[in-house]
């Protein structure tokens, strides 16, 4: 994929052309040197500023014919290092340069400390610069592929340096196709090719690698796109990639919506799923933060992504967005309001979207809910006290009015007195709602007829324009009280809402930073989960009781003194079947209490979850210790025969007086006894423990536990102390937690294992690494292998899978080993060796997960 940018304006910048490799060893310089033999067969001035072929024979022989500019030597750390010669390549002033590995640390001694900042330079010199960098070294895709790989990439490149490039070519390759040319050595040196491919080149890390190149690459070429639309004023929207928007108003329509948009992204491959939620610019839409919540989390779970817009014109918003994100079809749901609130409103959203769509496809879904909406309500609630005082203060307000402009009657005129009046209906109109504001504008208007429409002190008006006067303030009086209290409760709404949330919002944060509620650690945490509650609703106390048939089990309270003389209230809220949450203090409103409910079911989830904690952890040393004996019962079943037989063998044959030995004879039987009894004698042990473990004083006595100080302790035990072995990056690798001696054994039965099947003169090695918390040690050999249907028979006990010597193992090795390996916590799998082989995976916790990642 190429993409080009638009020359800037100004003095003549060099161009920068970047191959971008999804991993290591998919080509990158290759393609690098062809594009030069290219351009130098076109009669450009290349040179070679800096490559690194990394001893790929392929690659050096692309060298031949090009200029290569001599390397500046630099000292550091007592080591002699060549870099790239900044100063002699801008002397030489070519037309193009060639600078691999654009992410590379300059040695400390030149003007940059980075080499992309060299290149920097070269392109304000006006040289074009060629060069290459891999993905996991792109600044904001660092974290990502530490994740992937359990490695961490130390040298990385800003993106806006290689986003800004003329040309950016994606280098790609299949994983199964780059695991190929790393066997064959094409890409490393032969004793790296097996770490390599066990560690870093799995064929899981290079697919995500892959695919993070490709979708950083999109990226790009989609900017590029929209930035041509922009430069040529193209607004129609070009369909190079199918992309959904879902409309959401936080309805209960919206799950409907969502999966029906869903599936028409998925009908193409590459469709991309957005959704949308439009609010208005004073944030009091009645939108439920609930069902959004919801909602985005199903529109995540389907793979599309979820944005916010602020926009009072809700069709125009809603299309600016689709355009901006070159949707190609929009879905939205049919109108929830009934027909009377058609006819009375007019066209909805969904209408106004249809007529201004244009070239964008909008689809009208139908669902349960349509035509059920209702007219909302002018009206509030308000509590007893308030509305005895809005309709107190509609009468006395216009009376209290027309006593004070009574005494100025000579000096204000008419007008200024009615807008007086219509100033105290609105203040009525705060106080308690539209009811009381229409009773002060009725009072308003009959006072101000009487006392000051001529003729006074009489209801008679005498001229026409003073009733039409009148009427305007009336009407103007209850227009704008209607719409102060619609105000007024929306914004009340408003902040209730956020009030609700952002308590809901605290309290839900406790309960999950909150790591054991209920378990262990509650004595600590519980109370002061409590007191966030309590501070939060203003109660004296709070107490969460458990309760199992009636009993009260366990509270825990945080308590403060109530005032002296006041009443308190107990409010109980249900946490699941068996617990109960008690507030003490004043009288919870409905809506508090709703907020409360939501809360105690958080509180319900973190209590089950910490019981199934608890009972996870009582069960698990029952699971590890049922796993010791079957491994150990298994063992002492067939070991038990082969030591015996030979052990009573060699004592018959020495007692024998039928047969004469020679003292080597008998020196070869006794040391054959003697082997047997010990073979025996670990058998006794081993019976010994699975006593302890049925009587459960079994214990394992897990421990920091270093790999290089195990391994040579598990080739002691083996028959062949000389066994061709060798340990890679062992000593590197941090340690684990293990029991050593049951760790010295899996490992003493896997490596007998490979040295059995494996081809004659090959080494079986042994590599350790670290991914995330756990260390895998791979046992890796060269035979036969194992096929795809056979890899979990291996593990059953008595199976010798290719063997016809039943005196060289017992079958039961690797079944031992990973019955041990899964007590520890850890795992034993099979992986095949690429170029053939069988690879033995042993994944164990590692003893500080916190540590550094090795590769």
């Amino acid at each position: 994929m190429a993409r080009d940018l638009a020359p800037g304006s100004g003095p003549r910048r060099g161009r920068l052309r970047v191959y971008l490799g999804s991993a290591p060893g998919v080509g990158k310089t290759y393609r690098m040197l062809d594009e030069a033999r290219r351009r130098q067969e076109r009669g450009a001035d290349v040179v070679v500023g800096y490559i690194e072929c990394h001893g790929r024979r392929n690659t050096e022989s692309m060298l031949t014919g090009l200029e290569v500019l001599p390397r500046v030597r630099r000292s550091y750390r007592e080591s002699d290092f060549e870099e790239m010669d900044l100063d002699a390549v801008i002397a030489r002033k070519p037309s193009v340069v060639l600078v691999d590995e654009l992410a590379h640390t300059n040695i400390p001694g030149g003007r940059h400390a980075k080499r992309w900042q060299d290149v920097e330079e070269l392109l304000a010199a006006g040289i074009d610069v060629i060069t290459t960098v891999n993905v996991q070294h792109l600044e904001s895709l660092n974290d990502v592929v530490q994740k992937i790989t359990g490695i961490p990439q130390r040298e990385t490149v800003p993106d806006e340096v290689v986003r800004r490039a003329d040309q950016i070519e994606l280098v790609d390759m299949a994983p199964q196709a780059l695991r190929r040319r790393m066997a064959h050595g094409n890409v490393y040196r032969a004793e790296k090719v097996d770490a390599a491919l066990s560690n870093y080149f799995r064929v899981g890390n290079l697919t995500a690698l892959r695919e993070l190149a490709l979708l950083w690459v999109a990226g790009r070429v989609d900017e590029g796109l929209r930035d041509y639309r922009a430069s040529h004023n193209i607004d129609r929207v070009w369909e190079t990639r199918e992309r959904v928007v879902v409309a959401l108003t936080g309805g209960p329509e919206g799950e409907t919506l969502i999966r029906r948009a869903a599936r028409i992204a998925d009908r193409t491959a590459g469709g991309d799923l957005i959704a949308v939620h439009v609010t208005r610019s004073d944030g009091l839409a009645g939108a439920s933060s609930g069902a959004l919540a919801q909602q985005r989390q199903l529109v995540e779970t389907l793979g599309g992504s979820y944005h916010v817009v602020v926009g009072d014109d809700i069709p125009t918003s809603l299309l600016a967005f689709a355009r901006a994100h070159d949707a190609t079809q929009l879905v939205l749901g049919t109108s929830r309001r009934g027909r009377l609130n058609r006819f009375l409103t007019g066209p909805g959203i969904g209408e106004t979207t249809v007529d201004a769509s244009e070239d964008i496809d909008v689809h009208m879904v139908t669902h349960e809910f349509t035509g059920r909406g209702r007219l909302p309500s002018l009206g509030r609630r308000h509590s007893r006290r308030r509305t005895v005082a809005g309709f107190a203060s509609g009468l006395a307000v216009p009376s209290l009015l027309t006593v004070v402009l009574s005494r100025f009657h000579e000096t204000v005129n008419l007008t200024t007195d009615a807008l007086i009046f219509q100033l105290g209906v609105v203040a009525v109109a705060l106080l308690g709602g539209a009811t009381s504001a229409l009773l002060a504008s009725v009072v308003a208007s009959v006072l101000l007829n009487y006392f000051f429409i001529p003729p006074v002190h009489t209801l008679t008006i005498g001229e026409t324009n003073n009733l039409v006067a009148l009427i305007v303030f009336a009407a103007v009086a209850l227009t704008v009280s209607t719409v102060v209290d619609h105000a007024s409760r929306l914004t009340t709404r408003a902040a209730r809402a956020t009030a609700e949330a952002e308590t809901l919002s605290t309290l839900a944060g406790s309960v999950l930073r909150t790591p054991h509620l209920g378990g262990p650690d509650a004595g600590s945490a519980l109370p002061v989960l409590l007191e966030k509650s309590r501070t939060a609703f203003g109660m004296d106390s709070v107490a969460l009781l458990e309760r199992t048939g009636g009993e009260v089990l366990a509270a825990s309270e945080s308590e403060s003194r109530p005032g002296p003389g006041r009443a308190t209230e107990a409010t109980e809220v249900p946490v699941g079947p068996d617990a109960v949450l008690v507030l003490t203090g004043r009288r919870l409103p409905a809506a508090d209490q709703r907020v409360l409910t939501a809360f105690a079911a958080h509180v319900a989830a973190a209590l089950e979850r910490d019981r199934l904690a608890v009972v996870a952890a009582e069960v698990e040393p029952i699971k590890a210790a049922d796993r010791m004996r079957t491994a150990l019962l298994a063992a002492v079943s067939h070991d038990l025969r082969t030591p015996l037989a030979a052990a009573l063998a060699s004592v018959g044959s020495l007692r024998s007086p039928d047969v004469e030995f020679s003292p080597e004879d008998q020196a070869e039987l006794l040391a054959t006894a003697d082997e047997s009894l010990v073979r025996l004698t670990r058998l006794v042990d081993n019976l010994l423990d699975m006593s302890r473990l049925q009587a459960g004083a079994l214990t394992l006595h897990l421990a920091e536990t270093h790999l290089d100080d195990i391994l040579p302790r598990a080739l002691d035990t083996l028959a062949d102390p000389y066994a061709p072995v060798r340990p890679l990056d062992l000593d590197t690798a941090p340690a684990v937690l293990a029991d050593p001696p049951l760790l010295e054994r899996v490992l003493a039965n896997v490596i007998t294992n490979a040295l059995r099947h494996n081809a004659p003169g090959a080494p079986v090695l042994v590599t350790a690494s670290h991914h995330q918390d756990r260390v895998e040690v791979r046992v890796i050999d060269r035979g036969p292998g194992i096929a795809p249907e056979d890899r979990d028979r291996v593990f059953l006990p008595f199976q010798r899978l290719g063997d016809t010597d039943n005196t060289t193992g017992v079958g039961l090795g690797l079944a031992l080993s990973r019955g041990l390996a899964e007590a520890m916590g850890g795992s034993l799998e099979v992986e095949d060796t690429p170029g053939g082989g069988t690879t033995m995976l042993l994944t164990l916790p590692a003893a500080r997960p916190g540590g550094p990642d090795h590769e």
